[in-house]
């Protein structure tokens, strides 16, 4: 085999437990990715790949006739059609119209990345044709989500004709039918889940998940909607005559937003999506966007091919650090300038809050612990915790939700309250199998929240503190049969096993033709079996680092992040007999020596196993 080490378990053997682990260090059933035999054979032939790779193109569902496009997935073969979109040739029609006649226009921002990407890439076309196009997003704490009747009115009353809201709006009814009133129009271009019936009165509403949107284009982010929209525009543009004095604007240049989207919204990268992802990456390792490229410098990374974890990681956290606790137009300011000096200022800027949000997050996550934790207070069956304190910063309560998710395995929404307002306002993430945003969704239609909404991922709410009981009671019962059968499914699903000598540079550069790696692309993650833990130590930020040593004496240097007070990290730092690992590779570099580091996911003690 190619891969000295690299080994792989038969497909009959499939649905036992990979190495006879069934509960492992983080209380997981460890198996194998399952493919079908005569796939990865196809694969293997047909374009020169080696079994590990094959067998994990295979298990991510791609088939012969998919595979090509998956490899090298480009715009021009997965492009949708933007007349698929209900509403889509409704917007292009109006808003070329209100460029023609240059009618004051607002894009009306959600403060993520997602909507700082999506309110970016309409301002540069409308400044490709030689328009204005100013931002508004609304404040976290004094304005909350999404559009409001008291903010189409402000800008009504400032002189706007017309808004366009980018990842949000489409279940902004009362707003809407506000601005209906007010003479204001609005075209609304989002992508989260809405309700049955019909749509709210909006001008045109375009959302690849509105229920009569044929696109099949719902695992987009609001950016990859944009962008689609960006492609109408032309064509509507073009149809009218516009570029017959002026170049048309070429749609590439804009991908690294697109992209940025997509990562970090945590959207699906598959289809046309994954298609925006990669060819995004590509354009954003040019780094030309001032924006881009002065919050890389702000955080010290250097300029190097553009990854999901720089999208992810480095970029996103910076740019959504304005919305959670700065302002919230920063971060579309930022995507959206063409001044260096601008861009450098506001980077910084970002760059500072983003350090404020991190010790903000750390505080809340161990108050969060802390109350889960008291007593009696964390259930072991709940399907679902609901955690809240006083003072507890909206803008840090998703992150935290997240992190306990990945703690507890189970979704998790965490509510900041305000005794004062009398209201708490939270944010929830969900497990996998799980559908918290219809959960929530739920609850509002049956009164237990002054707001709420999402997708199957996440969710936001607004709730008055003394119904969080109620509110805990109606989400364990809604979500307890997903929760068995998520429960069930919850295991950490193995590419390939490896020895410490056969994870070296070359399997890891053989994978990245899977990149990118997201949601319906899972990273590889690799098993190793018996390793001995040699120099274990706690770091700063309860990371433990240690050496994996296997049989034969080979080394793989290992980190397990934010792992020290759990039973993973206790167990590396023991180093008390071998374990079974399981993690994912990444390039190691430091002083040219070009190897690889294992970053640890789970392990299992063998003497426990079968």
């Amino acid at each position: 085999m190619f891969f000295k080490g690299t080994l792989s378990m038969a497909d009959g053997f499939a649905s036992l437990a990979f190495l006879g682990v069934e509960r492992s260090l983080t209380g997981r059933r460890w198996r194998q990715r399952s493919a079908e035999p005569g796939l990865v054979i196809s694969h293997q032939r047909r374009h020169g790949l080696d079994e590990p790779l094959a067998r994990a193109l295979a298990a991510r569902g791609v088939d012969e006739a998919s595979a090509a496009t998956y490899l090298a997935p480009t715009l021009k073969a997965l492009f949708p059609d933007p007349s698929c979109f209900a509403d889509m040739d409704k917007a292009a029609e109006i808003l070329v119209e209100a460029i023609v006649k240059h009618r004051p226009c607002v894009v009306f921002a959600d403060y993520d990345v997602d909507g700082a990407t999506s309110a970016a890439l309409l301002v540069r076309y409308f400044r490709a044709l030689g328009r204005d196009l100013p931002i508004y997003v609304p404040d976290r704490l004094t304005e909350g989500y999404g559009p409001s009747p008291i903010a189409f009115r402000r800008l009504k009353r400032e002189g706007a004709e017309l808004v366009v809201t980018v990842d949000c709006g489409a279940a902004a009814r009362d707003a809407l039918e506000a601005a209906a009133e007010i003479g204001l129009e609005v075209v609304v271009i989002d992508h989260h889940l809405m309700r049955g019936g019909p749509p709210p009165p909006a001008a045109a509403l375009v959302n690849p998940n509105r229920p009569d949107c044929g696109s099949g284009q719902g695992v987009l982010a609001a950016a990859g909607v944009t962008f689609v929209l960006l492609a109408a525009l032309n064509r509507e543009a073009r149809r009218r005559g516009l570029f017959e004095a002026r170049p048309e604007p070429d749609l590439r240049q804009w991908l690294d937003l697109a992209a940025l989207g997509a990562v970090c919204d945590v959207t699906s990268l598959t289809g046309f999506n994954r298609a925006l992802a990669a060819q995004g990456l590509k354009v954003m390792s040019a780094w030309r966007n001032p924006g881009l490229k002065a919050l890389l410098e702000a955080a010290g990374a250097a300029e190097a091919p553009a990854t999901t974890f720089h999208a992810g990681f480095v970029l996103g956290p910076r740019i959504n650090a304005g919305g959670r606790i700065g302002r919230s137009d920063l971060g579309a300011r930022l995507l959206a300038t063409d001044d260096p000096v601008e861009a450098a200022e506001l980077a910084a800027e970002l760059d500072a809050l983003n350090v404020t949000r991190k010790a903000v997050e750390t505080e809340t996550f161990e108050a969060a612990v802390r109350v889960l934790e008291h007593g009696s207070n964390l259930d072991p069956a709940a399907p679902v915790l609901v955690v809240a304190g006083e003072d507890w910063h909206p803008g840090v309560v998703g992150i935290v939700a997240s992190r306990l998710r990945e703690r507890y395995r189970r979704p998790a929404v965490v509510i900041g309250l305000d005794p004062a307002a009398d209201v708490g306002k939270g944010s929830g993430r969900s497990q996998p199998g799980m559908n918290l945003g219809r959960a929530i969704q739920a609850a509002f239609d049956a009164g237990l929240l002054l707001a709420g909404g999402g997708h199957a991922m996440a969710a936001g709410l607004t709730v008055r503190p003394h119904l969080i009981p109620d509110l805990r009671a109606f989400l364990a019962e809604r979500l307890a049969a997903e929760h068995k059968e998520a429960a069930s499914a919850d295991s950490l699903e193995i590419d390939a096993l490896v020895s410490a000598g056969g994870a070296g540079r070359a399997l890891w550069s053989a994978f990245q033709q899977l990149l990118p790696f997201g949601p319906g692309n899972p990273e590889p993650l690799f098993a190793a079996a018996g390793m001995r833990v040699e120099r274990a130590m706690a770091l700063k930020g309860g990371h433990v680092r240690c050496v994996l040593v296997d049989d034969s004496g080979d080394r793989l240097r290992a980190v397990a992040w934010r792992a020290a007070e759990t039973n993973l990290g206790r167990r590396l730092l023991a180093a008390d007999g071998a374990l079974h690992v399981a993690g994912r590779l990444r390039p190691d570099d430091w002083m040219g020596r070009e190897a690889v580091e294992l970053e640890i996911e789970d392990a299992a003690d063998p003497r426990q196993v079968g």
